[in-house]
């Protein structure tokens, strides 16, 4: 034992104290695996790189312990990388890109650049379809049809408190989510696009809006992109029993968006009984409301999105 305190206290690891601790893995004793592991856990990011050339390794043991430790390294990686970014930006920040972060959170391995490119994709595909439509019910209709027709996104009502529905790349995986996170997709696409669509968050649910000079449409990514008018909103809210707020039917700003989100995924898992999950976007709602220019936008809502 104490060869394994003496390399604790060691911030920089030679070769062969690198390649002890990954001998000592595969050792019976319970209280050795544990220090061993809590010892490579310490060096941080920088232990995944050479621990990655032993994931192959000949003994079982060793293979599956170092594959388990490098999948802990990935998830703190990922758990501060949204932390800083939650910490770090403003009212007007990127909400693809949180919401990819906190995908990753759940997902450390998936791999953000290919989902990004499959995005691009969508994009350049409504775009060849769209062609020179000048129509803007038209156009909505084009990227509609290509969307939740051929490519199949559709609301989960099946399955509507699965986490799965809140993650972006499950949700490109599945085809199917949620309504804050169709309408994240919905978004991701009208921007490649140039198109003047934004998310609005009625209250128990999301929708999109597009809003030029001479129109104003409501779009529902949840079910099949369907028009909706103002004074369609207006009624939802009413069989709903919610005030008439004007804020309800603006846009809502890209920090709020992800604040929902996150609070959605709060909830589902304290629902669920799944506590660390729980606590992990409670911390990460603690981290939203403590950055720059943040006011707590009320309390949590008692149950997610409907």
């Amino acid at each position: 034992m104490q060869a394994i305190t003496s390399i604790q206290s060691i911030d920089t690891l030679s070769d062969g104290q690198r390649s002890a601790l990954v001998r000592l893995l595969a050792d019976d004793d319970p209280e050795v695996f544990r220090q061993i592991h809590e010892t490579i856990l310490a060096q941080g990011p920088a232990a995944r790189v050479w621990l990655e050339a032993h994931r192959l390794s000949e003994d079982a043991r060793t293979r599956r312990r170092v594959r388990s430790l490098i999948e802990k390294l990935d998830a703190d990686a990922a758990d501060n990388a949204f932390l800083g970014f939650c910490l770090t930006r403003g009212v007007q920040l990127d909400v693809e890109e949180g919401l990819w972060l906190l995908a990753r959170t759940r997902y450390p391995d998936i791999h953000l650049e290919a989902y990004r490119a499959l995005l691009d994709g969508y994009a350049e595909e409504a775009r060849s379809r769209v062609g020179d439509l000048t129509s803007t019910h038209r156009v909505l209709g084009t990227l509609n049809r290509f969307l939740f027709i051929q490519l199949g996104f559709r609301g989960n009502n099946q399955e509507y408190y699965d986490p799965d529905n809140s993650y972006l790349n499950r949700v490109m995986d599945r085809r199917t989510g949620n309504p804050i996170s169709l309408s994240a997709l919905y978004l991701a696409v009208c921007r490649r696009l140039q198109l003047p669509v934004a998310g609005v968050g009625l209250p128990g649910h999301f929708l999109c809006r597009y809003q030029d000079a001479t129109h104003e449409i409501y779009v529902d990514p949840f079910n099949g992109g369907r028009f909706l008018t103002r004074t369609d909103c207006v009624h939802q809210l009413v069989r709903a029993n919610c005030s008439l707020r004007e804020d309800y039917l603006g846009p809502i700003s890209p920090w709020r968006m992800l604040l929902r989100a996150v609070n959605n995924l709060h909830q589902i898992y304290q629902q669920r009984g799944e506590t660390e999950h729980s606590l992990r976007m409670k911390r990460y709602l603690l981290a939203l409301t403590k950055g720059p220019s943040r006011v707590w936008p009320g309390s949590p809502k008692r149950t997610p999105d409907r």
